[in-house]
């Protein structure tokens, strides 16, 4: 049927014309308009959420490889500023100064901010391993695999709140795709096969809507698209996205592009620095 699950098959409720007729009922084909749009619909949500994932784990792993790099520069153009202030005694240079210290300045739980990277006395040890390029513990990676890619494709199929139409059953779903969502992000595919024996293991819902509700349902399905393409939107244009479409094959790789580009500054403005203070 329509709304109760994803994968029942064609026509599930409808009533056949009697044989011979060679025509099917007007809701019928109503009802297979409705099922052609879910099916729509839910492919395009799993696209959205798993581009979603990946722009959440990519924007991790540049906080984590290239936070400290970033920190650093920071701090070095802030020591430079200060020197020139000091020197020309200038207020527009004194002002620059200032604004450059006080974007450095610690903030209350700036430790979890920085997830273990730095605290109110600058940089632990281990972010500097980092920028001198000695042995330093990878960031720690969470890319679903294969498997676990899989099971989330099936379970959002089978199971996600688009495809129902009482609230109470929406509400059900709703509970269970967080969950989903959450194994898949930590990409736990142990997580998620426990959750599809649990989904199996759920009440099947069968209804068969009447023509005025499967009119609503299409509009509905309509305007969820739309919502759904401005949030996809939104995420292919925001910063991180950005970045990750430079080298959607291959983000370890454009890291590391930028990680040696920012040595580069920061070795440029240790030098400079190293000059003012001869």
């Amino acid at each position: 049927m329509t709304t109760s699950e994803g994968d029942q098959g064609e026509g599930a409720g409808a009533q056949r014309t009697p044989a011979g007729d060679g025509a099917t009922r007007p809701e019928e084909r109503l009802e297979q308009a409705v099922r052609a749009a879910e099916k729509a619909l839910i492919e395009f949500e799993i696209a959205v959420e798993t581009f979603r994932v990946e722009i959440e784990n990519f924007a991790r792993l540049h906080e984590q490889k290239l936070g400290p790099v970033y920190a650093r520069l920071e701090e070095l153009d802030a020591r430079i500023l200060e020197i020139k202030a000091s020197r020309s005694d200038d207020p527009e240079d004194r002002r620059k100064a200032e604004e450059a210290r006080a974007r450095l300045m610690p903030i209350p739980g700036v430790e979890e901010l920085m997830n273990g990277w730095m605290d109110g006395d600058g940089l632990f040890p281990e972010a500097t391993a980092m920028l001198t390029d000695q042995p330093v513990r990878p960031p720690q990676r969470v890319r679903p695999s294969e498997e676990a890619r899989k099971l989330y494709r099936e379970l959002a199929r089978k199971a996600h709140p688009d495809l129902a139409q009482e609230e109470k059953e929406r509400a059900r779903r709703e509970e269970f795709i967080t969950r989903v969502n959450a194994a898949y992000a930590r990409g736990n595919a142990d997580e998620l096969r426990e959750l599809a024996e649990e989904w199996a293991a759920g009440p099947e819902l069968k209804r068969v809507p009447s023509p005025e509700e499967l009119y609503a349902r299409l509009e509905w399905l309509s305007e969820r698209k739309e919502l759904l393409t401005l949030l996809a939107r939104n995420l292919e244009e925001s910063a991180i996205g950005s970045m990750l479409r430079l080298a959607p094959d291959d983000p370890d790789g454009l890291l590391e592009d930028i990680a040696a580009q920012l040595r580069a500054q920061v070795a440029e403005r240790e030098a400079e620095l190293a000059a003012l203070q001869d």
